[in-house]
């Protein structure tokens, strides 16, 4: 579908002129004066306001103030005869994206246009890319309502409106990335850049540069001006993953920076002055870190104004079927495949399992079965040996305690003839009462024939 071009000017010969140069590419709406435009502008919906500036009654500029304010805002330029700085800059701050003098070039206009156009594109897909953040990012988006997890959201609902440097404890794969996204989508800077920083990843002769930028010839290889992470974040937030591994030199700028707001890039005595919230994150103890001398006690005193502490998954077993669910339907969407179902001796056996990767372990866990299995049903059988390998060894620990005196494997023997006989023989049924993966009482009963019940 053709862009949609209105043009207003009371000159006929150069409105009716523009219209027969341009019909061939876009749907063309012509007005003779501001209120004819009103009126189209109430009607229709246009892509590009092309308006003359002096016109019979009122002028261009009116027409640009009623175009801002329509629901799908149109790209505005100016024509005049009249062109002077002024002119332009008065048309520019009342909206207009650009301005052009008569008599008009058809080619300039051309160009013009599809500029306005790639603009108003641009400016749509950001619109939508700021609703999808602000969906991923909300409270809702944020799965789980483990104990845990809710106090973790409480703060930050109180802290993300501040201004106030927040730091973020966690092991890794806990969602401290997760967690900084949403302080800064529910914060007045959302509209602003957030900008991540994983200092782990940089050497630190390049994390210095990386942070606060350098200046052409600081040093061998600098062979023109950087703008570092600090000027990129401008109005928005920094965050500083794994805080814990910068060295001695950037934990100084950094205080300086915590301390006066500005900076100086690297080869440079020039102070550079930004707004820039803090979020930093760490998988290590700080404390333990500023006893020892590894980091800045002043330092970590200006970082931990407020400081939340995410919970490990094994700390959130409400979470863990709300969470494989979650990130099953996601993948499964992501692929467009059905979703796998988990039995629920799977489900046993992954409660059972520690995860120590966390979320980030949980959710390659779901994307590949979700790719693997296509829609089937996943049991016990179907998952990787570690994850029964935990709740086998439970069981055996459990079986040890029940008699003193009588062998480990004797102990085994028993409780799993017990379980099988009050489950009638039933496999599944005995695995459940004994809390451990059918595959695991089949290789048992494989083992041991004697205790077949059925036999």
């Amino acid at each position: 579908m053709p862009a949609t071009i209105l043009i207003v000017d009371d000159e006929k010969n150069t409105r009716e002129g523009l219209g027969l140069a341009l019909e061939d590419d876009y749907e063309v709406y012509m007005a003779s004066g501001a209120d004819e435009a009103f009126n189209l502008m109430e009607a229709e919906t246009f892509d590009v306001i092309l308006t003359d500036l002096r016109m019979a009654g009122k002028s261009g500029l009116k027409v640009i103030d009623k175009a801002i304010t329509l629901p799908n805002r149109p790209i505005c330029i100016m024509m005049t005869a009249y062109g002077n700085v002024e002119t332009a800059v008065e048309a520019m701050r009342r909206g207009a994206f650009d301005f052009l003098t008569k008599p008009v070039s058809l080619e300039k206009l051309e160009i013009l246009i599809q500029r306005a156009l790639k603009s108003r594109t641009i400016e749509a897909e950001n619109v939508v890319l700021h609703e999808r953040l602000d969906k991923k990012y909300s409270f809702d988006g944020i799965v789980g309502n483990s104990p845990g997890l809710v106090d973790v959201l409480d703060k930050v609902k109180l802290v993300a409106p501040s201004k106030a440097t927040v730091l973020l404890e966690g092991e890794t794969g806990t969602g401290k990335e997760l967690i900084a996204q949403a302080i800064h989508q529910n914060s007045n800077r959302a509209r602003q850049a957030f900008v991540p920083v994983h200092c782990a990843a940089l050497a630190a002769n390049l994390l210095e540069s990386e942070l606060f930028g350098h200046e052409k010839g600081a040093f061998t290889g600098a062979t023109e001006r950087r703008i570092g992470r600090f000027e990129s974040a401008d109005g928005g937030t920094l965050f500083l993953d794994e805080i814990g591994e910068i060295d001695a030199s950037t934990q100084v700028k950094l205080l300086r920076f915590l301390e006066t707001r500005s900076f100086e890039r690297l080869g440079s005595s020039k102070s550079v002055k930004v707004d820039v919230r803090l979020v930093c994150a760490t998988n290590r103890n700080l404390t333990e870190m500023a006893k020892t001398g590894e980091f800045r006690e002043d330092l970590l005193y200006r970082l931990n104004v407020v400081t939340i502490q995410l919970p490990a998954l094994r700390q959130r077993p409400e979470d863990l079927v709300i969470l494989l669910n979650h990130y099953i339907n996601f993948f499964a969407d992501e692929n467009e495949v059905e979703p796998v179902v988990l039995a629920q001796s799977a489900l046993n056996v992954l409660r059972a399992y520690s995860w120590p990767g966390n979320i980030r372990e949980l959710r390659n866990f779901c994307e590949n079965i979700v790719v693997l299995k296509r829609g089937s049903e996943v049991t016990e059988y179907d998952l990787d040996a570690k994850y029964n390998a935990v709740l086998e060894a439970e069981t055996s620990s459990q079986m040890l305690s029940i008699s003193p005196s009588l062998s480990k494997e004797e102990n085994e023997k028993r409780l799993l003839r017990n379980a099988l006989i009050k489950a009638n023989g039933n496999r599944t049924k005995a695995a459940d009462l004994m809390g451990i993966s059918r595959r695991t009482l089949h290789r048992k009963i494989t083992q041991w024939p004697e205790l077949d019940v059925g036999k």
